[in-house]
């Protein structure tokens, strides 16, 4: 289970099997050879050309020829095999292959640990969770808290948060802590609530708030930083613990066709792991790291440092402004739509998040600041200008993001370009939260809503992202979302603003070429051409000209990082 939030910080689809996940962790270490001849379906080697339409014009490569991690050709077949001579051959078979995806925004430890405790991410309803909390607690007794994730009432039927009512129902003697799948609620059981030790005269925190009855007792639901309150009494997650969540998530999301990725709110123990795991050669694919606040001294100390392998950076800081949409706890310039009474939940502190992004800026460390509502990300574009102001010539050389860009004041796109803070968004939480956020939001306010096209056309760099495991962490699923801007089944409603889709080139770069920009990468990053290393992502249809509904349908084939084979799905 996660740490749980504090100001500044968290502290905290499909599933491929086993015998695939063992697979990946094998073949993690490099046994395969680092040069090969890829051949036999269309290579997307590099960004296209744009044309006079404001369209971009791609022509695959026919083959690819690899040798000690890096591309050396990209181009005809004829002339990659007079140059491949005796290297091994990798037969596409019709299958795709594009430059290697990263997930710009990620939460590997959850990733993981979603996976090794009550995963809640496919419950329906009040009913289907007191369900599930049942049959979990029969199959695994004891006295320790149970902890699980991934619950989401806005499809629910009872329209309505759980309560510890509801759990107390099927759970009753020990505590119940059960986080909602954004990571910014929590619901617990009434002995849940006990360890806590909150009680009707518990002030909120800053920043949180104790959702209550009529009569003023706590409901179980802790939004926000008032999660601490029971973090901090349940037991701290071991380093055996967190290895086997980190392992599972590095393997999964090789399996999955990602290269590498952005890790968020990261503590000092995982960064231990993961240097353990590049040393041993277990460690598939690259991890960029943001640290916690509060484990963010080495860092803010000598700047962004990597493990002599490389597979590992840790770049910078994770700061939160606000909380998140579904909760109420996203900061709104103007109140919510359907709750008047509330406009959201501050998390930082201005003096307190000026002085980390001061020492940031002095030893070259990147901020990436937390924002989903439009007076968060107002407040965050305003803090960074104030940060760079003090020195204009560092702020030259940092990549400062915020995360999620959720809801913009369209005022504020061209402040993104101008200050050079990049939008790192995550498609798939449009067409989930697009059946929830008109409500929220009111008509008007949607118009600046996961408005990627819009942020893109002002200038800013966008990059894409999951933000699993509030989402399922599925490359497919990013890129249909933004391409597509349907929910899965091919729905959308008349709000969702379709004219924010990307399309299918633009779509692709927000896990390839942009985010090699955003993440401080050299030339050739986020294609494949000569010099480039030979991170490759195969899938085995063709995103760029696939029908819609195809495009999740497209399987793994084959991922590769640095020219070795991290996972092989043929």
């Amino acid at each position: 289970m996660h740490k749980f939030l504090r100001p500044l910080a968290v502290l905290a689809g499909p599933i491929l099997g086993a015998l695939v996940l063992s697979s990946c962790a094998a073949r993690a270490g490099g046994a395969d050879g680092d040069d090969f001849l890829m051949f036999g379906g269309p290579i997307f080697s590099d960004g296209g050309a744009a044309q006079a339409d404001g369209s971009t014009q791609v022509i695959p490569a026919e083959a690819l020829v690899v040798r000690d991690g890096k591309v050396v050709f990209a181009g005809d077949l004829a002339s990659a095999r007079v140059q491949a001579k005796g290297l091994p051959q990798i037969d596409l078979k019709g299958a795709a292959a594009y430059p290697g995806f990263v997930d710009s925004h990620v939460h590997l430890t959850g990733v993981g640990l979603r996976e090794m405790t009550l995963n809640l991410d496919q419950v329906k309803s009040v009913a289907e969770m007191t369900e599930a909390v049942k049959a979990w607690n029969a199959a695994h007794p004891g006295a320790e808290p149970l902890t699980g994730r991934g619950w989401i009432e806005t499809h629910w039927p009872e329209k309505r948060f759980p309560t510890k009512a509801d759990l107390d129902a099927v759970v009753a003697d020990r505590p119940v802590v059960l986080e909602r799948a954004d990571g910014h609620a929590v619901v617990l059981n009434t002995a849940a609530l006990a360890l806590a030790g909150i009680t009707k005269d518990t002030p909120d925190p800053s920043g949180g708030r104790i959702e209550r009855d009529a009569a003023g007792q706590a409901t179980g639901m802790l939004i926000d930083t008032a999660q601490g309150l029971i973090g901090a009494k349940l037991p701290p997650l071991s380093y055996a613990r967190r290895r086997e969540a980190l392992e599972k998530a590095v393997n999964l999301y090789a399996a999955r066709g990602w290269t590498g990725g952005a890790n968020m709110s990261t503590e000092a123990d995982d960064v231990k792991v993961l240097f353990a795991l590049a040393a041993e050669k277990k460690l598939p694919i690259t991890v960029d790291v943001f640290m916690t606040p509060e484990d963010s001294a080495e860092v803010l100390r000598r700047g962004p440092y990597s493990d002599p392998t490389g597979m590992v950076r840790v770049r910078g800081v994770k700061l939160y402004m606000d909380g998140a949409l579904g909760s109420r706890g996203a900061l709104l310039l103007s109140p919510y739509s359907d709750q008047p009474a509330a406009s959201g939940l501050q998390i930082a502190q201005h003096d307190e998040a000026l002085a980390i992004m001061k020492q940031a800026l002095k030893v070259g460390a990147d901020i990436a600041f937390h924002a989903i509502g439009d007076r968060g990300n107002r407040q965050a574009l305003d803090w960074m200008a104030e940060a760079f102001a003090a020195d204009p010539t560092a702020a030259k050389k940092v990549h400062w993001r915020i995360e999620h860009s959720q809801i913009v004041n369209p005022a504020d796109y061209p402040r993104f370009r101008q200050l050079g803070v990049i939008a790192s968004m995550q498609p798939s939480h449009a067409i989930g939260d697009l059946y929830f956020a008109p409500a929220r939001l009111g008509e008007d306010r949607l118009k600046g809503a996961y408005a990627w096209r819009s942020l893109t056309n002002a200038g800013a760099l966008v990059i894409g992202g999951t933000d699993a495991p509030v989402e399922v962490g599925d490359p497919r699923i990013e890129y249909y979302a933004a391409a597509v801007r349907k929910d899965l089944k091919g729905a959308s409603g008349s709000d969702w603003h379709a004219e924010e889709a990307l399309n299918r080139v633009q779509a692709l770069h927000l896990f390839t070429l942009n985010p090699a920009q955003a993440d401080h990468r050299p030339a050739g990053w986020g294609r494949l051409v000569v010099g480039s290393p030979a991170n490759i992502t195969v899938f085995s249809r063709e995103l760029l000209t696939a029908a819609e509904a195809d495009i999740p349908t497209a399987r793994p084939v084959l991922t590769v990082v640095r020219g070795r084979t991290v996972f092989d799905g043929r």
